[in-house]
């Protein structure tokens, strides 16, 4: 019988918010500036990495002539463009955090993403002080899919790692929360339908799913 779960790690592009989707339109713009394509095996590849391990994939792939630091800076200049008018929240992620804290059961975000970066994202809904704490790329030496950053966050969160729920929409990350040893849940989006979540505990439609809900033991809202 397994431990009950008593804490919840939500990855963030993809799975809180629609941002992997953004990342494509960055990917393509990049690529198409310089006459390529963004080609998707390469987008599967990259998502869930640390930055600028993605980048360098990319330039390894299309043999291109740009630094990782050159790209880096044209990438954020795109995306500041496109977070103004695109960014939302993912189906049924304010519902969640909103039962968690019903409930008093902590969560944290475990991220590949930068600081920077997160922290731009989330104080656009005011969302940073909702969390115990953020883990990004920054602050592992290896990013997913080893499974160092689930191992922080159950460390600091001063629990066993199979009594931390994992929310993650693609392969690489579910392998890190697999590897971890945490209760890995794979909420595939369109960009990560084909991905392989074999080894994860449930493999659910959205943040709204009800199997979510049951492994926590939480009310789900509208439901009496």
């Amino acid at each position: 019988m397994r431990n009950a779960l008593r804490a919840v790690v939500f990855d963030l592009d993809g799975l809180m918010f629609n941002t992997e989707e953004l990342y494509q339109q960055v990917g393509s713009t990049l690529l198409e500036r310089r006459g390529k394509r963004f080609e998707a095996e390469l987008l599967d590849r990259m998502m869930g990495r640390p930055p600028q391990v993605s980048l360098q994939m990319m330039i390894d792939w299309h043999k291109l002539d740009d630094t990782v630091e050159g790209l880096s800076r044209e990438t954020e200049e795109i995306f500041a463009a496109i977070l103004d008018r695109e960014l939302a929240c993912m189906p049924g992620l304010e519902e969640l955090l909103s039962a968690l804290e019903s409930e008093r059961i902590p969560k944290a975000i475990a991220t590949s993403s930068g600081r920077r970066f997160v922290r731009n994202v989330l104080s656009r809904f005011e969302f940073e002080p909702r969390f115990e704490f953020i883990l990004t790329a920054e602050d592992v030496r290896q990013g997913k899919p080893h499974p160092e950053i689930y191992l922080t966050a159950a460390s600091r969160l001063r629990l066993l790692p199979e009594e931390v729920m994992v929310l993650e929409d693609s392969h690489n990350g579910c392998r890190a929360a697999i590897a971890a040893g945490t209760f890995a849940v794979a909420v595939p989006g369109g960009h990560s339908q084909t991905h392989d979540f074999s080894g994860c505990a449930l493999r659910v439609d959205s943040l709204r799913d009800a199997r979510i809900y049951e492994a926590l033991r939480l009310p789900r809202p509208g439901v009496a």
